[in-house]
Protein backbone atom coordinates (compact mmCIF):
# COMPACT_ATOMS: atom_id res chain seq x y z
CA UNK A 1 0.00 0.00 0.00
CA UNK A 2 2.76 2.42 0.91
CA UNK A 3 4.71 1.74 -2.28
CA UNK A 4 1.60 2.33 -4.38
CA UNK A 5 0.87 5.60 -2.62
CA UNK A 6 4.47 6.76 -3.00
CA UNK A 7 4.27 6.10 -6.72
CA UNK A 8 1.09 8.15 -7.05
CA UNK A 9 2.60 11.11 -5.19
CA UNK A 10 5.72 11.40 -7.34
CA UNK A 11 4.30 14.34 -9.31
CA UNK A 12 1.72 16.23 -7.25
CA UNK A 13 2.64 15.21 -3.73
CA UNK A 14 6.41 15.53 -3.62
CA UNK A 15 6.42 17.64 -0.47
CA UNK A 16 4.53 14.95 1.43
CA UNK A 17 7.11 12.44 0.28
CA UNK A 18 9.89 14.77 1.38
CA UNK A 19 8.35 15.16 4.84
CA UNK A 20 8.12 11.38 5.10
CA UNK A 21 11.78 11.07 4.10
CA UNK A 22 13.05 13.87 6.30
CA UNK A 23 11.13 13.13 9.50
CA UNK A 24 13.87 11.00 11.03
CA UNK A 25 16.49 13.65 10.31
CA UNK A 26 14.30 16.55 11.43
CA UNK A 27 13.19 14.79 14.60
CA UNK A 28 16.34 12.93 15.56
CA UNK A 29 16.64 11.17 18.90
CA UNK A 30 18.12 14.21 20.67
CA UNK A 31 15.35 16.55 19.52
CA UNK A 32 12.66 13.98 20.28
CA UNK A 33 14.06 13.72 23.80
CA UNK A 34 13.92 17.52 24.06
CA UNK A 35 10.29 17.47 22.98
CA UNK A 36 9.41 14.61 25.27
CA UNK A 37 10.97 16.37 28.25
CA UNK A 38 8.29 19.08 28.14
CA UNK A 39 5.40 17.04 26.74
CA UNK A 40 4.27 14.19 28.89
CA UNK A 41 1.11 12.66 27.39
CA UNK A 42 -1.39 11.20 29.79
CA UNK A 43 -3.80 8.33 29.39
CA UNK A 44 -3.41 4.84 28.06
CA UNK A 45 -2.16 5.83 24.59
CA UNK A 46 0.80 8.24 24.81
CA UNK A 47 1.21 10.31 21.65
CA UNK A 48 4.79 10.68 20.37
CA UNK A 49 5.67 14.39 20.48
CA UNK A 50 7.47 14.18 17.12
CA UNK A 51 4.20 13.00 15.55
CA UNK A 52 2.39 16.00 17.03
CA UNK A 53 5.11 18.37 15.85
CA UNK A 54 4.84 16.97 12.33
CA UNK A 55 1.06 17.39 12.55
CA UNK A 56 1.56 21.09 13.30
CA UNK A 57 3.65 21.37 10.14
CA UNK A 58 1.02 19.59 8.08
CA UNK A 59 -1.56 22.00 9.49
CA UNK A 60 0.58 24.95 8.41
CA UNK A 61 1.10 23.49 4.94
CA UNK A 62 -2.59 22.68 4.41
CA UNK A 63 -3.84 25.63 6.49
CA UNK A 64 -6.38 23.63 8.48
CA UNK A 65 -7.52 23.81 12.08
CA UNK A 66 -7.42 21.17 14.78
CA UNK A 67 -10.73 19.51 13.86
CA UNK A 68 -9.68 19.16 10.22
CA UNK A 69 -6.28 17.85 11.31
CA UNK A 70 -7.93 15.05 13.26
CA UNK A 71 -10.09 14.29 10.24
CA UNK A 72 -7.17 14.37 7.78
CA UNK A 73 -5.16 12.00 9.96
CA UNK A 74 -8.06 9.57 9.56
CA UNK A 75 -9.02 9.90 5.89
CA UNK A 76 -6.08 11.52 4.05
CA UNK A 77 -3.53 8.90 3.03
CA UNK A 78 -0.89 11.59 2.45
CA UNK A 79 -1.14 12.72 6.07
CA UNK A 80 -1.05 9.11 7.26
CA UNK A 81 2.05 8.47 5.16
CA UNK A 82 3.89 11.43 6.71
CA UNK A 83 2.72 10.62 10.25
CA UNK A 84 3.60 6.94 9.97
CA UNK A 85 0.07 5.67 10.60
CA UNK A 86 -0.88 4.53 7.11
CA UNK A 87 -4.07 2.49 7.13
CA UNK A 88 -5.20 3.62 10.60
CA UNK A 89 -8.97 3.92 11.03
CA UNK A 90 -8.72 6.61 13.70
CA UNK A 91 -6.50 9.61 14.33
CA UNK A 92 -3.57 9.07 16.72
CA UNK A 93 -4.41 12.32 18.54
CA UNK A 94 -7.36 14.49 19.55
CA UNK A 95 -8.02 18.21 19.21
CA UNK A 96 -7.28 18.69 22.89
CA UNK A 97 -3.93 16.95 22.49
CA UNK A 98 -2.92 19.41 19.77
CA UNK A 99 -3.94 22.39 21.90
CA UNK A 100 -1.96 21.12 24.88
CA UNK A 101 1.07 20.40 22.71
CA UNK A 102 1.11 23.93 21.28
CA UNK A 103 0.95 25.35 24.78
CA UNK A 104 3.96 23.28 25.81
CA UNK A 105 5.91 24.33 22.72
CA UNK A 106 5.24 27.97 23.54
CA UNK A 107 6.14 27.57 27.20
CA UNK A 108 9.56 26.18 26.29
CA UNK A 109 10.19 28.17 23.07
CA UNK A 110 10.44 24.93 21.10
CA UNK A 111 8.80 26.45 18.03
CA UNK A 112 12.01 28.45 17.65
CA UNK A 113 14.04 25.29 18.25
CA UNK A 114 12.11 23.57 15.44
CA UNK A 115 12.86 26.49 13.12
CA UNK A 116 16.54 26.21 14.06
CA UNK A 117 16.42 22.53 13.08
CA UNK A 118 15.45 23.46 9.52
CA UNK A 119 18.35 25.91 9.31
CA UNK A 120 20.67 23.14 10.46
CA UNK A 121 19.23 20.87 7.75
CA UNK A 122 19.97 23.51 5.11
CA UNK A 123 23.51 23.78 6.43
CA UNK A 124 24.01 20.01 6.33
CA UNK A 125 22.39 19.40 2.96
CA UNK A 126 23.44 22.52 1.10
CA UNK A 127 27.09 22.80 2.01
CA UNK A 128 26.92 26.60 1.96
CA UNK A 129 29.63 28.87 3.26
CA UNK A 130 28.64 30.26 6.67
CA UNK A 131 31.62 32.49 7.43
CA UNK A 132 30.27 35.78 6.06
CA UNK A 133 26.51 36.04 6.39
CA UNK A 134 24.17 38.38 4.59
CA UNK A 135 20.77 38.81 6.20
CA UNK A 136 17.52 40.48 5.17
CA UNK A 137 14.64 41.62 7.37
CA UNK A 138 11.16 42.92 6.60
CA UNK A 139 7.60 42.92 7.89
CA UNK A 140 4.06 42.62 6.59
CA UNK A 141 0.57 43.19 8.06
CA UNK A 142 -1.33 40.37 9.75
CA UNK A 143 -4.98 41.15 10.39
CA UNK A 144 -6.22 40.28 13.86
CA UNK A 145 -8.69 37.50 14.62
CA UNK A 146 -10.55 39.50 17.30
CA UNK A 147 -13.70 41.48 16.58
CA UNK A 148 -12.99 45.16 15.87
CA UNK A 149 -15.60 47.48 17.37
CA UNK A 150 -16.32 51.18 17.57
CA UNK A 151 -16.25 53.03 20.89
CA UNK A 152 -19.90 52.40 21.80
CA UNK A 153 -19.85 48.67 21.18
CA UNK A 154 -16.34 48.36 22.66
CA UNK A 155 -17.61 49.82 25.95
CA UNK A 156 -20.68 47.60 25.76
CA UNK A 157 -18.56 44.49 25.17
CA UNK A 158 -16.26 45.39 28.08
CA UNK A 159 -19.34 45.92 30.29
CA UNK A 160 -20.72 42.52 29.28
CA UNK A 161 -17.39 40.86 30.06
CA UNK A 162 -17.44 42.19 33.62
CA UNK A 163 -20.99 40.90 34.10
CA UNK A 164 -20.12 37.48 32.66
CA UNK A 165 -17.01 37.09 34.83
CA UNK A 166 -18.93 38.14 37.94
CA UNK A 167 -21.75 35.68 37.19
CA UNK A 168 -19.29 32.82 36.62
CA UNK A 169 -17.44 33.61 39.84
CA UNK A 170 -20.66 33.71 41.85
CA UNK A 171 -22.10 30.67 40.02
CA UNK A 172 -25.28 32.52 39.11
CA UNK A 173 -26.93 33.33 35.76
CA UNK A 174 -25.91 36.56 34.00
CA UNK A 175 -29.47 37.80 34.33
CA UNK A 176 -29.08 37.66 38.12
CA UNK A 177 -26.17 40.13 37.99
CA UNK A 178 -27.95 42.34 35.45
CA UNK A 179 -31.03 42.62 37.68
CA UNK A 180 -29.01 43.06 40.88
CA UNK A 181 -27.04 45.97 39.41
CA UNK A 182 -30.02 47.47 37.60
CA UNK A 183 -28.47 47.38 34.13
CA UNK A 184 -30.78 48.18 31.23
CA UNK A 185 -28.49 48.17 28.20
CA UNK A 186 -27.24 44.59 27.97
CA UNK A 187 -30.31 42.70 26.76
CA UNK A 188 -30.36 43.94 23.17
CA UNK A 189 -28.23 42.44 20.35
CA UNK A 190 -25.86 45.42 20.63
CA UNK A 191 -25.38 48.44 22.81
CA UNK A 192 -26.41 50.79 20.01
CA UNK A 193 -29.64 48.85 19.54
CA UNK A 194 -30.36 49.17 23.26
CA UNK A 195 -29.76 52.92 23.24
CA UNK A 196 -31.81 53.39 20.03
CA UNK A 197 -31.14 57.08 19.42
CA UNK A 198 -30.66 59.36 16.44
CA UNK A 199 -26.90 59.00 16.04
CA UNK A 200 -26.72 62.21 14.06
CA UNK A 201 -28.01 64.22 17.03
CA UNK A 202 -25.13 65.42 19.29
CA UNK A 203 -27.49 66.05 22.21
CA UNK A 204 -28.93 62.53 21.99
CA UNK A 205 -25.41 61.13 21.87
CA UNK A 206 -24.38 63.07 24.98
CA UNK A 207 -27.44 61.84 26.89
CA UNK A 208 -26.82 58.25 25.75
CA UNK A 209 -23.21 58.42 26.89
CA UNK A 210 -24.25 59.77 30.28
CA UNK A 211 -26.73 56.92 30.62
CA UNK A 212 -24.08 54.35 29.68
CA UNK A 213 -21.50 55.76 32.11
CA UNK A 214 -24.10 55.73 34.89
CA UNK A 215 -24.51 51.99 34.35
CA UNK A 216 -20.73 51.56 34.42
CA UNK A 217 -20.59 53.38 37.76
CA UNK A 218 -23.38 51.21 39.19
CA UNK A 219 -21.62 48.04 38.09
CA UNK A 220 -18.28 49.12 39.59
CA UNK A 221 -19.96 50.03 42.87
CA UNK A 222 -21.84 46.71 42.97
CA UNK A 223 -18.67 44.68 42.35
CA UNK A 224 -16.84 46.59 45.08
CA UNK A 225 -19.64 45.73 47.53
CA UNK A 226 -19.52 41.97 46.83
CA UNK A 227 -17.13 40.33 49.28
CA UNK A 228 -17.26 37.12 47.25
CA UNK A 229 -15.66 38.99 44.34
CA UNK A 230 -12.83 40.54 46.35
CA UNK A 231 -10.25 37.99 45.19
CA UNK A 232 -11.71 37.27 41.75
CA UNK A 233 -8.83 38.06 39.40
CA UNK A 234 -10.93 37.55 36.26
CA UNK A 235 -13.52 40.09 37.43
CA UNK A 236 -10.92 42.68 38.33
CA UNK A 237 -9.06 42.10 35.05
CA UNK A 238 -12.33 42.72 33.20
CA UNK A 239 -12.93 45.88 35.21
CA UNK A 240 -9.40 47.06 34.38
CA UNK A 241 -10.13 46.51 30.69
CA UNK A 242 -13.40 48.42 30.98
CA UNK A 243 -11.67 51.35 32.66
CA UNK A 244 -8.91 51.25 30.03
CA UNK A 245 -11.45 51.41 27.20
CA UNK A 246 -13.17 54.38 28.83
CA UNK A 247 -9.86 56.19 29.31
CA UNK A 248 -8.64 55.63 25.75
CA UNK A 249 -11.91 56.45 23.96
CA UNK A 250 -13.37 59.29 26.02
CA UNK A 251 -12.18 62.83 26.73
CA UNK A 252 -13.64 65.89 28.51
CA UNK A 253 -15.81 68.14 26.40
CA UNK A 254 -14.02 71.53 26.34
CA UNK A 255 -17.37 73.33 26.64
CA UNK A 256 -19.28 71.36 29.27
CA UNK A 257 -16.48 69.39 30.88
CA UNK A 258 -18.58 66.23 30.57
CA UNK A 259 -17.14 63.07 28.94
CA UNK A 260 -17.50 62.77 25.19
CA UNK A 261 -16.23 60.39 22.48
CA UNK A 262 -12.59 61.19 21.78
CA UNK A 263 -11.84 63.13 18.61
CA UNK A 264 -9.17 61.15 16.78
CA UNK A 265 -7.55 57.89 17.84
CA UNK A 266 -5.71 57.49 21.13
CA UNK A 267 -2.10 56.36 21.09
CA UNK A 268 -1.88 52.58 21.56
CA UNK A 269 -5.66 52.21 21.34
CA UNK A 270 -7.06 48.73 22.04
CA UNK A 271 -9.71 48.12 19.35
CA UNK A 272 -10.87 44.66 20.44
CA UNK A 273 -11.98 43.06 23.69
CA UNK A 274 -11.61 39.56 22.26
CA UNK A 275 -7.91 40.07 21.51
CA UNK A 276 -6.37 42.80 23.68
CA UNK A 277 -3.04 42.55 21.83
CA UNK A 278 -4.46 43.86 18.55
CA UNK A 279 -3.60 47.42 17.57
CA UNK A 280 -4.21 49.88 14.75
CA UNK A 281 -1.32 49.94 12.29
CA UNK A 282 -0.32 51.73 9.13
CA UNK A 283 1.49 50.11 6.21
CA UNK A 284 1.54 53.36 4.21
CA UNK A 285 0.09 56.83 4.67
CA UNK A 286 -3.20 55.74 3.14
CA UNK A 287 -3.21 52.01 3.92
CA UNK A 288 -4.23 51.13 7.46
CA UNK A 289 -4.94 47.80 9.14
CA UNK A 290 -5.78 46.42 12.58
CA UNK A 291 -3.96 43.51 14.12
CA UNK A 292 -0.25 42.72 14.07
CA UNK A 293 2.98 42.90 12.10
CA UNK A 294 4.84 39.75 11.24
CA UNK A 295 8.61 40.18 11.02
CA UNK A 296 10.75 37.68 9.11
CA UNK A 297 14.56 37.59 8.99
CA UNK A 298 16.45 35.32 6.62
CA UNK A 299 19.94 34.44 5.44
CA UNK A 300 20.16 35.74 1.90
CA UNK A 301 22.62 33.32 0.31
CA UNK A 302 21.16 30.23 1.95
CA UNK A 303 17.57 31.46 1.38
CA UNK A 304 16.25 30.19 4.71
CA UNK A 305 14.33 32.00 7.44
CA UNK A 306 16.15 32.03 10.78
CA UNK A 307 13.48 33.73 12.88
CA UNK A 308 9.95 35.09 12.67
CA UNK A 309 7.95 36.99 15.28
CA UNK A 310 4.57 38.69 15.52
CA UNK A 311 4.38 42.12 17.11
CA UNK A 312 1.58 44.72 17.63
CA UNK A 313 0.58 46.60 14.50
CA UNK A 314 1.48 49.99 15.98
CA UNK A 315 4.95 49.01 17.17
CA UNK A 316 7.70 50.64 15.05
CA UNK A 317 9.72 48.23 12.92
CA UNK A 318 13.00 49.23 14.54
CA UNK A 319 11.83 47.96 17.95
CA UNK A 320 12.01 44.37 16.65
CA UNK A 321 15.55 44.40 15.26
CA UNK A 322 17.22 43.59 18.58
CA UNK A 323 14.83 40.67 19.10
CA UNK A 324 15.49 38.87 15.81
CA UNK A 325 19.10 39.73 14.96
CA UNK A 326 20.64 37.19 17.40
CA UNK A 327 19.06 34.44 15.29
CA UNK A 328 21.39 35.55 12.48
CA UNK A 329 24.61 36.07 14.44
CA UNK A 330 24.15 32.67 16.08
CA UNK A 331 25.20 31.15 12.74
CA UNK A 332 28.26 33.29 12.09
CA UNK A 333 29.53 36.87 11.63
CA UNK A 334 27.12 39.23 9.90
CA UNK A 335 28.64 41.21 7.03
CA UNK A 336 25.60 42.75 5.26
CA UNK A 337 22.10 43.60 6.45
CA UNK A 338 19.31 44.39 3.99
CA UNK A 339 16.41 46.20 5.65
CA UNK A 340 13.49 48.50 5.04
CA UNK A 341 14.15 52.07 6.10
CA UNK A 342 11.72 51.61 9.01
CA UNK A 343 14.42 49.62 10.84
CA UNK A 344 17.03 52.39 10.52
CA UNK A 345 15.92 54.06 13.75
CA UNK A 346 17.08 51.09 15.84
CA UNK A 347 20.04 51.90 18.15
CA UNK A 348 21.59 48.65 16.90
CA UNK A 349 22.09 50.12 13.42
CA UNK A 350 24.77 52.53 14.63
CA UNK A 351 26.54 49.69 16.48
CA UNK A 352 26.39 47.41 13.45
CA UNK A 353 27.70 50.17 11.19
CA UNK A 354 30.55 50.86 13.60
CA UNK A 355 31.38 47.14 13.65
CA UNK A 356 31.79 47.13 9.88
CA UNK A 357 28.46 45.57 8.91
CA UNK A 358 27.29 46.98 5.57
CA UNK A 359 23.79 48.40 5.99
CA UNK A 360 21.75 48.19 2.80
CA UNK A 361 18.61 50.32 2.88
CA UNK A 362 17.06 53.33 1.26
CA UNK A 363 17.69 56.47 3.29
CA UNK A 364 14.81 58.46 4.69
CA UNK A 365 13.44 60.95 2.18
CA UNK A 366 14.10 64.57 3.08
CA UNK A 367 11.23 66.98 2.41
CA UNK A 368 10.81 70.73 2.75
CA UNK A 369 7.54 71.43 0.99
CA UNK A 370 8.20 73.09 -2.36
CA UNK A 371 11.56 74.46 -1.19
CA UNK A 372 15.05 72.95 -1.35
CA UNK A 373 15.17 69.69 0.62
CA UNK A 374 18.14 68.68 2.72
CA UNK A 375 19.27 66.24 0.03
CA UNK A 376 20.40 69.03 -2.33
CA UNK A 377 22.89 70.31 0.27
CA UNK A 378 26.37 68.77 0.22
CA UNK A 379 27.20 67.72 3.76
CA UNK A 380 30.94 67.13 4.19
CA UNK A 381 31.41 65.58 7.61
CA UNK A 382 35.16 65.24 7.11
CA UNK A 383 35.71 68.89 6.29
CA UNK A 384 32.96 69.93 8.77
CA UNK A 385 31.04 72.09 6.34
CA UNK A 386 27.81 72.21 4.35
CA UNK A 387 27.53 73.56 0.81
CA UNK A 388 24.15 74.97 -0.25
CA UNK A 389 22.70 75.03 -3.81
CA UNK A 390 23.89 78.64 -4.15
CA UNK A 391 27.49 77.53 -3.46
CA UNK A 392 27.56 79.13 0.01
CA UNK A 393 29.11 77.24 2.92
CA UNK A 394 28.41 76.92 6.63
CA UNK A 395 30.71 75.36 9.21
CA UNK A 396 29.62 72.35 11.24
CA UNK A 397 30.59 73.00 14.89
CA UNK A 398 31.83 69.98 16.88
CA UNK A 399 28.91 67.94 18.23
CA UNK A 400 26.31 70.09 16.48
CA UNK A 401 22.87 68.64 15.74
CA UNK A 402 21.83 71.59 13.57
CA UNK A 403 23.73 74.05 11.39
CA UNK A 404 22.49 77.58 10.58
CA UNK A 405 23.60 79.49 7.55
CA UNK A 406 24.36 83.10 8.58
CA UNK A 407 21.65 85.68 8.05
CA UNK A 408 24.15 87.82 6.13
CA UNK A 409 24.54 84.94 3.69
CA UNK A 410 20.88 84.05 3.23
CA UNK A 411 19.26 87.50 3.15
CA UNK A 412 20.85 88.75 -0.11
CA UNK A 413 20.85 85.29 -1.77
CA UNK A 414 18.89 85.33 -5.08
CA UNK A 415 17.68 81.78 -4.40
CA UNK A 416 16.43 82.53 -0.89
CA UNK A 417 12.72 82.24 -1.81
CA UNK A 418 13.27 78.69 -3.05
CA UNK A 419 15.18 77.75 0.10
CA UNK A 420 13.70 79.25 3.29
CA UNK A 421 11.24 81.75 4.77
CA UNK A 422 13.11 82.08 8.06
CA UNK A 423 14.41 85.53 8.93
CA UNK A 424 17.47 83.88 10.48
CA UNK A 425 18.38 81.93 7.35
CA UNK A 426 18.34 78.28 6.37
CA UNK A 427 19.12 75.58 8.93
CA UNK A 428 20.09 71.95 8.34
CA UNK A 429 19.46 69.27 10.96
CA UNK A 430 22.13 66.61 11.36
CA UNK A 431 20.99 63.11 12.26
CA UNK A 432 22.96 61.13 14.88
CA UNK A 433 23.64 58.64 12.05
CA UNK A 434 24.28 61.32 9.44
CA UNK A 435 27.41 59.60 8.09
CA UNK A 436 25.48 56.38 7.47
CA UNK A 437 22.60 58.23 5.85
CA UNK A 438 25.03 60.01 3.54
CA UNK A 439 26.45 56.61 2.55
CA UNK A 440 22.97 55.23 1.90
CA UNK A 441 21.98 58.23 -0.22
CA UNK A 442 25.19 57.94 -2.23
CA UNK A 443 24.44 54.25 -2.88
CA UNK A 444 21.00 55.18 -4.22
CA UNK A 445 22.65 57.45 -6.78
CA UNK A 446 25.03 54.75 -7.98
CA UNK A 447 23.94 51.98 -10.40
CA UNK A 448 25.99 49.38 -8.54
CA UNK A 449 24.53 50.57 -5.23
CA UNK A 450 20.99 50.31 -6.58
CA UNK A 451 21.74 46.81 -7.82
CA UNK A 452 22.87 45.81 -4.31
CA UNK A 453 19.70 47.28 -2.84
CA UNK A 454 17.60 45.10 -5.11
CA UNK A 455 18.93 42.07 -3.25
CA UNK A 456 16.39 42.97 -0.57
CA UNK A 457 13.65 41.62 -2.83
CA UNK A 458 14.59 38.15 -1.57
CA UNK A 459 12.94 38.87 1.79
CA UNK A 460 9.88 40.19 -0.03
CA UNK A 461 9.66 36.86 -1.84
CA UNK A 462 9.87 35.02 1.48
CA UNK A 463 7.13 37.18 2.95
CA UNK A 464 5.00 36.50 -0.11
CA UNK A 465 5.43 32.75 0.43
CA UNK A 466 4.57 33.14 4.11
CA UNK A 467 1.49 35.13 3.12
CA UNK A 468 0.51 32.41 0.65
CA UNK A 469 0.68 29.75 3.35
CA UNK A 470 -0.53 31.67 6.41
CA UNK A 471 -3.00 34.00 4.75
CA UNK A 472 -3.65 37.62 5.64
CA UNK A 473 -5.55 37.01 8.89
CA UNK A 474 -4.25 35.63 12.17
CA UNK A 475 -5.40 32.14 13.11
CA UNK A 476 -5.10 32.77 16.85
CA UNK A 477 -5.51 35.57 19.35
CA UNK A 478 -2.51 37.08 21.11
CA UNK A 479 1.11 37.66 20.15
CA UNK A 480 2.74 34.43 21.24
CA UNK A 481 0.27 32.01 19.68
CA UNK A 482 0.49 33.85 16.39
CA UNK A 483 4.29 33.83 16.62
CA UNK A 484 4.12 30.04 16.90
CA UNK A 485 1.86 29.92 13.84
CA UNK A 486 4.24 32.19 11.90
CA UNK A 487 7.26 30.12 12.90
CA UNK A 488 5.68 26.84 11.83
CA UNK A 489 4.87 28.44 8.47
CA UNK A 490 8.53 29.52 8.29
CA UNK A 491 9.52 25.92 9.06
CA UNK A 492 7.43 24.71 6.11
CA UNK A 493 8.92 27.41 3.88
CA UNK A 494 12.43 26.37 4.87
CA UNK A 495 11.69 22.69 4.32
CA UNK A 496 10.39 23.45 0.84
CA UNK A 497 13.69 25.20 0.19
CA UNK A 498 15.69 22.29 1.61
CA UNK A 499 13.69 19.88 -0.56
CA UNK A 500 15.02 21.67 -3.66
CA UNK A 501 18.66 21.59 -2.54
CA UNK A 502 21.05 19.15 -4.20
CA UNK A 503 22.98 17.08 -1.73
CA UNK A 504 26.36 18.59 -0.88
CA UNK A 505 29.29 16.52 -2.08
Amino acid sequence: MEATLVGKLQRSGKFYLFLRTIRGELFDDAFQAELAAVYQPRGTRPVPPALLAMTLLLQAYAQVGDAAAVENATVDLRWQLVLGCLGADRAPFSQGTLVAFRERLIAHDLDKALLDRTVALAKTRGGFGWQHLRAALDSSPLLGAGRIEDTWNLIGRALQTVVTCAAQTLHVPRTHVVRAVGLTLLDAPSLKAALDIDWQDPTAQAEALARLLAEVDRLEAWVAAQTALAGASAVHAALTTLRHVLTQDLEPDPTSGQPRIRRGVAVDRQPSIGDPAMRHGRKTKVRTFTGFKRHVVKLVDVDVIVDAVVRPANEPEHATLAQVLPAVTAHGPLTELFIDRGYLASPMIAALDAAGVAIRAKAWTSRNGDRFPKSVFTIDLVAHRILCPAAQTATIPPGATAVHFPTTTCQPCPRRAACTTSARGRSITLHPQEALLQTLRAAQQDPEGRARLRTRTTIEHSLARVQQLQGSRARYKGLRKNTLDLRRVAVVTNLQRVARLPRAA
